[in-house]
C-alpha cells in the first residue's frame, strides 16, 4: 500500500514538471480518480513560476502527497448500511478496511432479526431504527472504543440479505465482512445457529482483541429459559425464520448459548435487549461467562434501548450498568422493569435458595404453590379466558417471600440483594397480551418486586406445565435444587 503511494506521487510530480498548463484540468481529474485530496495540493491554475520550484518546495509536495494518499487509505466508511448489499453470488460489497487503534473494549451487538421485529404488518423495522441509533450513539465513541454489529434480518421487500459484521466509527458502517466471507455458507446462516454465531463471535472478538474487557449485546427475541429437547428448535433467545416469513422459526437455548460464551473472551457485561431473559435459570446458566448481566425480567418494548444514548455508556469504566439501566429506564417513561446482576454472587444466591425451599417444602406439604396474586412476568395464553393457572416467570423474591419462613426469606434476600446491585421497578411494560386483561391479577411495588423471575413448578396437568417441568431438567438451576423445588 505505501509503494502504491509513493508511485501516485511521483507521478503527479512529473505530471506537474512536464505536462503543459492547458492539460492541467486533466491532471486535477487523474489526481480525483486516484482518490487524492485536490484542494489539499492546489493544483489549480499553476503558474509557470512553479517549474523553477526548489529542491525544498518539491521535498515539500512530495509530503503532502503521501500525507493526502495516506489519509484517504486509512480510513473509507460506507455512508449507513445499506451501502452494505449482497452481491447474486452471496457474497458482499466490504466498505474499505482501515487502520485502527486496538479498542480498550470490543462491544457486540448480535442482532437477530429474520422475525417480526424486521418485517411486520405495521411495516415497522425495529433493527433499521436501532442500527440508525447505534450510528449516532457512535459518534460520541472514542477511537478505543469498538462498536460491532451482527446484522441478520429482512430487508424493506422482505427478502433476505446475507448477514454482515461491521464497526460502527463515527457514525459511519466500517470494515463490514459478510458471514461469506467468514466462510459460512449463506443457506446456513442464521443467528441462531451454534455455528454460525461461534463463527462470528469468534471472528468479531479476534479481530478487535481488546486490552481491557469485552462486552456483548443480544438484539432479537427471548423467552428466557424455556426451550425443548432439540438444540436450536425452538425457545430461549435468537428467533430466526430463515427465508420464511413469519415467526415459525428456530432459536437457540440457553445451555448452548453458555457453551459457545465459554469459547469467547470473557464478557464484562452482556446486556439482554430481548424479553424474559432476567431469570434465576439464565443468570446462575451463564454465571461464569460475564461479570454482569443486564434486562429485564419481563417483555420489552418493540423499539428496545435506547442506543444513541445508552452506547457511550457501553464503554464507561466503572459503572456502566447504572449509566444504561438509567437511560434505558428513563426513555421508556418508567414503564419497565430492568435489572442489574453481579453475577460472581449467582453461587451463593443458589445456596440460599436451596436452604430456603426446604421452609417452603414444609410449608406447602405435597402440593404446588398456589400463586395467585404473586408477580407474574409471562403468560401463557393457552385458551381465551385468562386463567391464574396460565402465569409464567413468577418474581423470585414474591414467591419466596409468600412461602419461605420469615428467617429464610431474610436470609435468601440479602443474599439476593448482593447480586441484584442495581433495579428500576415498572408498575406496567409492552406486552402482546392485553395488559388489563392479562396482568391485573396482582399488585406491583417497590417491596415485592425484586428484579428476578424463577420457575415455580406447578401441577402437570395445569396449562403446558407438563412440558416446562420438563424442560428445566435441562437447566444447571434445577440441576442444583432438583431435590428442593
Amino acid at each position: 500500500m505505501l509503494a502504491e503511494v509513493l508511485i501516485h506521487s511521483i507521478a503527479v510530480i512529473l505530471v506537474v514538471l512536464v505536462v503543459p498548463a492547458p492539460c492541467r484540468l486533466w491532471m486535477r481529474k487523474t489526481v480525483v480518480l486516484l482518490g487524492r485530496d485536490t484542494n489539499r495540493l492546489n493544483f489549480a491554475f499553476i503558474k509557470k513560476e512553479m517549474y523553477m520550484k526548489t529542491m525544498k518546495d518539491l521535498a515539500k509536495l512530495v509530503f503532502m502527497s503521501i500525507l493526502t494518499a495516506t489519509a484517504t487509505i486509512s480510513f473509507t466508511a460506507c455512508s449507513s448500511d445499506e451501502d452494505f448489499a449482497s452481491t447474486d453470488n452471496g457474497s458482499a460489497q466490504k466498505c474499505a478496511t482501515r487502520q485502527q487503534v486496538q479498542p480498550e473494549r470490543t462491544v457486540l451487538v448480535y442482532m437477530a432479526g429474520r422475525n417480526n421485529l424486521t418485517n411486520n404488518e405495521n411495516h415497522v423495522d425495529f433493527l433499521k431504527a436501532d442500527l440508525k441509533e447505534i450510528k449516532e450513539g457512535s459518534k460520541k465513541l472514542s477511537d478505543k472504543d469498538c462498536m460491532l454489529v451482527f446484522v441478520c434480518r429482512y430487508l424493506d421487500d422482505s427478502s433476505t440479505e446475507t448477514p454482515w459484521l461491521a464497526r460502527i466509527w463515527r457514525g459511519e458502517v466500517t470494515d463490514s465482512v459478510s458471514v461469506t466471507d467468514m466462510g459460512i455458507s449463506k443457506s446456513d446462516a442464521r443467528a441462531c445457529d451454534p455455528v454460525v454465531m461461534e463463527q462470528v463471535m469468534r471472528y468479531a472478538y479476534d479481530k478487535y482483541a481488546a486490552t481491557r474487557d469485552y462486552g456483548l449485546v443480544l438484539w432479537g427475541h427471548g423467552t428466557g429459559w424455556l426451550m425443548e429437547q432439540e438444540v436450536s428448535a425452538t425457545r430461549a433467545y435468537g428467533l430466526d425464520n430463515g427465508n420464511c416469513i413469519g415467526n415459525s422459526g428456530k432459536w437457540i437455548n440457553v445451555p448452548t448459548l453458555k457453551n459457545i460464551l465459554q469459547k469467547m473472551p470473557h464478557m464484562k457485561f452482556i446486556m439482554c435487549d430481548c424479553c424474559h431473559m432476567m431469570c434465576l435459570e439464565d443468570l446462575y446458566e451463564l454465571r461464569h461467562v460475564t461479570d454482569y448481566m443486564i434486562g429485564s425480567p419481563a417483555e420489552i418494548p418493540g423499539q428496545g434501548a435506547p442506543y444513541d444514548t445508552i452506547l457511550p455508556a457501553m464503554f464507561e469504566k466503572e459503572m456502566f450498568y447504572s449509566s444504561i439501566i438509567e437511560r434505558y429506564h428513563t426513555s421508556v417513561k418508567g414503564e419497565l422493569p430492568l435489572s442489574v446482576v453481579k453475577m460472581s454472587e449467582m453461587d451463593n444466591v443458589a445456596q440460599a435458595t436451596a436452604q430456603a425451599l426446604q421452609s417452603v417444602k414444609t410449608n406447602l406439604g405435597d402440593g404446588y404453590a398456589d400463586m395467585t396474586g404473586i408477580i407474574h412476568y409471562g403468560y401463557d395464553d393457552n385458551g381465551s379466558e385468562h386463567l391464574d393457572v396460565h402465569n409464567f416467570y413468577y418474581d423470585a423474591g414474591d414467591f419466596m417471600s409468600r412461602y419461605a419462613s420469615a428467617a429464610d426469606y431474610q436470609m435468601w434476600n440479602e443474599a439476593l440483594s448482593k447480586a441484584v446491585i442495581m433495579k428500576r421497578t415498572g408498575y406496567k411494560w409492552d406486552t402482546l397480551k392485553k395488559w388489563e386483561k392479562f396482568y391485573t391479577d396482582f399488585k406491583m411495588t417497590e417491596e415485592k418486586f425484586h428484579g428476578v423471575s424463577m420457575f415455580v413448578p406447578q401441577s402437570p396437568s395445569t396449562s403446558n406445565y407438563n412440558q416446562y417441568n420438563d424442560d428445566i431438567k435441562q437447566m444447571e438451576w434445577f440441576k442444583l435444587l432438583a431435590n428442593d423445588l
